[in-house]
């Protein structure tokens, strides 16, 4: 999840339009799975308390989709290089100055760390596959050494993570491929079809609730490529297609996932499982298939962490150089140039949100990102449509407002699902950067203390 500020209208200097449909689809769906089905299938189980969980899945690829078309249309009309900051700036300009891009930047110092906390988590939860009996203070002295490794290993200068992200899209499938494999190997329709009493009863949409926060968290990524506008082809028909389709794509992983472990495993034993592919593999080939299955997974875990830091610490680093975020995030290392300020606060925040449980730390970073990003994306589509009608949109959305109600009566409904100690955290950590924000912006000159200045940077000619 890469976000850089653009400053002027996106244009084709220093990148090529070379992503296409199919290549932007599967750079989406590269995103989207990494770790996350394998560590939160147990959860989405014992949460929907039984095999109806596949429902949170689909409610996940609901929500995704109609937000997906969020993404869609802003990022079509201004495909640059920025993504959720731009659009933020652009529609929030009129009344609030760089508030809210500001409060983004902010936001992601928290979110994206949190993450790669669940990536951490993950690898050490199926760690315990070759070390059962790991106490408390082993598995966070793990965490935090796998921590420090990770952001040591990145401690210097990395031109490109092409290598990495394709290692971890072929380590990924393979697991994804052999999980499923196994599932169906040894497949018992009674399992996986077979439902607890009152499973849809009174209680169906509390667990729905909180279901539907561990299924969209599995669907982030979704809207990569509209970090990528710059250097998609044709961007109002690769923006859309390439959002949608990898949702609908990961949607079919994710239920024969699901239910090919469901079918294989009854569905309580799954919901305490911490390593569910390993138990599943072993179940179906035995011990060795197993342990090959769960190398692959912590390698995945591992590189999605490094790749995820590495992006993410670029961040706050543009942000600040292009003077919209805190000065101090804009240094560059001496002898390395690689934004170390950035690099070092987000390894902390991951190292500290490893001290959580994994349930605890996907709905604080969901509960912080959708005031901040989700909810306010969707409000600066319909601002911009007021405030910029001659904004060149390639794509408008399908069915326009309907799927922007959709999605903020998604988001709405994920948020008051959230736990309060998630909500409370996250409320905290925003109003802070609303304090931050005041400094920031008298020492600055900027909004409030100062007259906002408009720059309506992409009313021009439409994008290529």
């Amino acid at each position: 999840m890469d976000a850089h500020q653009t400053v002027r209208p996106a244009s084709t200097e220093g990148f090529h339009r070379s992503i296409g449909l199919f290549s932007g689809t599967a750079i989406n769906m590269t995103q989207m799975c990494g770790i996350g089905p394998f560590i939160t299938i147990p959860l989405m189980v014992a949460t929907m308390g039984g095999p109806q969980a596949v429902i949170g899945w689909i409610a996940g690829a609901i929500l995704a989709a109609a937000d997906g078309m969020v993404w869609a249309e802003l990022g079509a009309a201004m495909p640059g290089s920025g993504g959720t900051y731009v659009y933020l700036r652009e529609a929030f300009q009129y009344r609030t100055g760089k508030l809210m891009p500001f409060l983004f930047i902010w936001t992601v110092l928290l979110t994206i760390p949190l993450i790669m906390s669940t990536g951490i988590i993950g690898l050490v939860e199926y760690l315990g596959f070759f070390f059962p009996h790991l106490d408390w203070m082993a598995v966070h002295l793990i965490s935090l050494g796998a921590t420090a490794l990770v952001v040591f290993l990145l401690y210097r200068r990395i031109e490109s993570i092409r290598s990495i992200t394709v290692g971890l899209w072929i380590i990924m499938l393979l697991a994804v491929v052999a999980v499923s494999a196994a599932g169906f190997w040894d497949f018992h329709p009674r399992l996986a079809f077979t439902y607890p009493g009152g499973a849809f009863g009174g209680r169906f949409f509390v667990g729905l609730g909180a279901g539907l926060i561990i299924g969209i968290y599995d669907y982030l990524g979704y809207f990569t490529t509209a970090y990528m506008g710059d250097e998609l082809r044709n961007p109002g028909k690769t923006m859309p297609g390439s959002i949608l389709i990898s949702v609908v794509a990961m949607m079919i992983v994710y239920l024969v996932l699901n239910i090919g472990v469901l079918g294989t495993v009854p569905w309580h034993v799954v919901a305490q499982s911490t390593s569910i592919a390993s138990l599943v593999v072993e179940h179906t080939w035995g011990h060795w298939a197993a342990s090959i299955v769960t190398i692959l997974i912590i390698v995945t875990a591992f590189a999605s962490v490094f790749a995820g830091l590495l992006g993410g610490s670029r961040v706050p680093y543009q942000a600040a150089h292009d003077k919209v975020f805190l000065s101090v995030f804009g240094r560059l290392h001496p002898k390395y140039d690689f934004p170390h300020v950035a690099l070092l606060t987000m390894g902390a925040v991951t190292a500290a949100g490893t001290f959580f449980d994994l349930t605890q730390v996907i709905n604080m970073l969901l509960s912080a990102s959708i005031i901040v990003q989700s909810a306010a994306q969707i409000v600066a589509l319909v601002v911009l449509r007021k405030r910029q009608p001659q904004l060149v949109r390639p794509y408008r959305q399908w069915l326009y407002p309907l799927p922007c109600a959709v999605a903020m009566l998604g988001w709405i409904y994920v948020y008051v699902s959230a736990s309060r100690l998630s909500l409370i955290l996250s409320g905290v950590w925003i109003i802070a950067g609303l304090v931050v924000f005041m400094i920031w912006a008298r020492v600055n000159d900027a909004w409030p203390f100062a007259p906002v200045k408009v720059r309506e940077a992409y009313l021009g000619d439409p994008p290529c």
